[in-house]
Order: structure tokens, then C-alpha cells, then sequence
């Protein structure tokens, strides 16, 4: 790999971490599309190889989330014991499939996910007045019960789409148990580091990581998260949900001009 490559992908991977650490992503779903675009990857090796550089990337963004507000470690302890099974089940279904058809199902998730998030944030902007009575009514707690099963459903999709666990975990954490949206990132996060360290010895044992692409893109990332989470504390949360549904919505674009 020449010199201008592996620069590359050190700034791609900061610019990334940044934007990871801003929106609680971990930086995946960006590098995804980016490695399926620009190198011309499979959605499975794009998958694998994101890892290398999502997994200590959210480890540093959960270190510096808990800086900010303590993470409740037992309700993080049993989400992330929910999903480590489950995302060696999700990665190996993953691995079975072409990789067109992988990539179609990624955007239709995101998509979705992306619509749910949009939703939640024209609710939350509607007048008091105007909202269901139904929402006036306490917010069930986020138990460690609760968590794990919330674990076993986000490591399945974690595994199947290399990323995915956090996404899916930060709109159910936010809309029904009712948590400030960085505490939501900062819990999905920490839930999914067991499940993602699976899920990259899966996807590297199957031949599906590339870590002369992967390194560079890690290291540049770990140098930006702790700005990205910073600036997460700073910006108001709705703001931070529109940027959430915004990049999702734009990494939907790039998997569809793919296809």
C-alpha cells in the first residue's frame, strides 16, 4: 500500500471518529459506504474492515462519554452480555449472503431507522397541548432485564451489518424509556464492544477484514472521537438527533448510487 493510501485513510478515518464521536455511530456507518465506494469493496470485506476501525473507536468514545455523566454500568453490563451471542449468529448469516443482496438489506434498516428519527424529532418539537395524553405517563425504567434483551435484538443486527447495534439502540432508549440522547449513545456504545469484538474476529476469520486499510482508518479515528463527544455535549439534542437522521439518510444515498 503506497504512502498517499495509507495517508488517506488516516485523515478519512479522523474526519470519521469525529463525526462518530459527534453522533454516537462509532464512525461505521460512514466508513461502510465510503470503503464500498471508494475501493470498490464488497459490502462483507466493507463490513469486516470498518470494524477494525469501529471497535476502538467506540471504546474511546465511551471512555469519554462516562467522563461526562457516569454510565450505569450493570444496565450497560447486561446489555452487552444480551449481545454477544447474538452477534456471532447475526455476522455468520451475513457472511452467507451476497453481498448485493447485504447491501440492499443495510440501506432498507437505515432508511427505516432514519424515518424514526425524524418522527421522534417532530414530536418532540409539537406543543405540549398537542401531544398524547399517553406521554404524560411516567417512562418504564431501563432495567439490566430490559437491557439485555434490548442486547440479544441489537447484537443480531451489529453482526449481520458489521454496525448497527448503537443505531438501532439509541431511538427505543431515547422514545421509550425516555433518556437525554447522549446518555442513550453513550449506553448503546458500551453495550455493543463485546458484541463488535465478536463480530470482527468473525468477519477476520472468514477473510473479510482488510487491516492494512483498517489500521490507519483506526488510528485516525481514535485521534478525533474525543473532539466529536465533546462537541455532542455542547450541541442542543435536537440538533443532534438531525444530524443523526441526516447522516443516515445520506449514507442511504450512497448504498442506493451503489446499487
Amino acid at each position: 500500500m503506497s504512502l498517499f493510501v495509507i495517508a488517506a485513510c488516516l485523515t478519512a478515518g479522523g474526519l470519521i471518529g469525529f463525526m462518530g464521536g459527534v453522533l454516537g455511530i462509532g464512525g461505521g456507518l460512514i466508513a461502510i459506504p465510503a470503503l464500498v465506494l471508494l475501493m470498490g469493496m464488497s459490502q462483507q470485506l466493507a463490513q469486516g474492515t470498518a470494524l477494525i476501525m469501529v471497535l476502538p473507536a467506540i471504546t474511546m468514545a465511551v471512555r469519554k462519554y462516562n467522563q461526562q455523566t457516569r454510565i450505569d454500568k450493570r444496565v450497560a453490563a447486561a446489555g452487552a452480555a444480551g449481545a454477544v451471542v447474538f452477534t456471532w449468529v447475526g455476522a455468520r448469516l451475513a457472511l452467507g449472503i451476497h453481498s448485493s443482496v447485504l447491501r440492499q438489506s443495510f440501506a432498507v434498516f437505515l432508511f427505516f431507522i432514519a424515518l424514526f428519527y425524524v418522527w421522534q424529532t417532530w414530536r418532540a418539537a409539537r406543543p405540549a397541548a398537542k401531544r398524547p395524553q399517553a406521554n404524560k405517563a411516567p417512562a418504564p425504567v431501563f432495567t439490566p432485564r430490559r437491557a439485555s434483551v434490548l442486547g440479544m435484538l441489537c447484537g443480531t443486527l451489529g453482526g449481520f451489518f458489521g454496525v448497527g447495534g448503537a443505531v438501532l439502540a439509541v431511538p427505543i432508549i431515547t422514545s421509550v424509556f425516555r433518556l437525554p440522547q447522549t446518555t442513550a449513545q453513550a449506553l448503546a456504545l458500551s453495550m455493543v464492544i463485546p458484541g463488535s469484538t465478536i463480530a470482527l474476529i468473525t468477519y477476520a476469520w472468514a477473510g473479510q477484514a482488510d487491516w492494512m486499510v483498517g489500521l490507519p482508518l483506526a488510528i485516525g479515528s481514535l485521534l478525533f472521537v474525543p473532539v466529536g463527544v465533546k462537541l455532542a455535549y455542547r450541541l442542543p439534542e435536537r440538533k443532534l438527533r438531525i444530524s443523526f437522521a441526516v447522516m443516515l439518510f445520506a449514507t442511504v444515498a450512497l448504498l442506493a448510487f451503489e446499487a
